[in-house]
């Protein structure tokens, strides 16, 4: 557990309005962000507000088995689960591995893609261009991709980390991950091709 969120949580136990708003200013971007990638932007911050609620009752009885940050982050994912439920919507799960070839066994790129520089006016557009580009790439990628992208690439999280929150195996992690990667990088290449 990170030092900060042990200095957190004999306040946290007994909801210290303090504490809880350390906690709230510290994890409720990254909350959002996952949110986002389970439920998309308009939906994103009604999951997290009840994500919050739910997680400031169960505050007392927080064992700290896991970081604060994979707690919330799970509550995040079973509160947005549970309203895509609600909604007859199911979440995609991948299980195949098809583009292991670009990618090694930690997920990491074998050969990654060229940096690109941003010290010109022409390639500061572009630069938006493909942040527009990447945009929709992580929109219309199933639930699933985005969020061990997410998680992973965004959030900075652990594999370990990650199956947990997603109740996933280590395995379909790992495609998930090659899979989300894939289509960005699919789509990054079509927008130099413009250039």
């Amino acid at each position: 557990m990170d030092r900060s969120d042990s200095a957190l949580l004999p306040g946290l136990a007994v909801r210290d309005e303090k504490s809880i708003r350390t906690l709230v200013s510290t994890y409720h971007a990254s909350m959002t962000r996952f949110a986002r990638t389970i439920v998309g932007n308009d939906r994103a911050e009604e999951i997290v507000q009840e994500a919050w609620i739910k997680a400031i009752r169960a505050l007392p009885t927080f064992e700290a088995r896991s970081s604060l940050r994979t707690w919330l982050l799970s509550i995040v994912r079973n509160e947005a689960i549970s309203q895509l439920c609600k909604e007859n919507r199911e979440p995609e799960v991948a299980s195949s591995d098809e583009l292991a070839e670009r990618f090694g066994p930690d997920g990491q790129w074998t050969a990654p893609p060229n940096p690109w520089s941003t010290d010109n006016p022409e390639t500061l557009l572009a630069t938006k261009d493909l942040q527009a580009v990447i945009s929709k790439a992580l929109e219309s990628m199933p639930e699933a991709q985005r969020s061990v992208l997410t998680l992973n690439d965004m959030e900075g999280l652990s594999s370990d980390e990650i199956c947990n929150i997603l109740g996933i195996s280590a395995s379909d992690a790992r495609v998930l991950l090659h899979r989300g990667r894939h289509r960005l990088w699919s789509a990054s290449k079509r927008i130099r091709r413009v250039d």
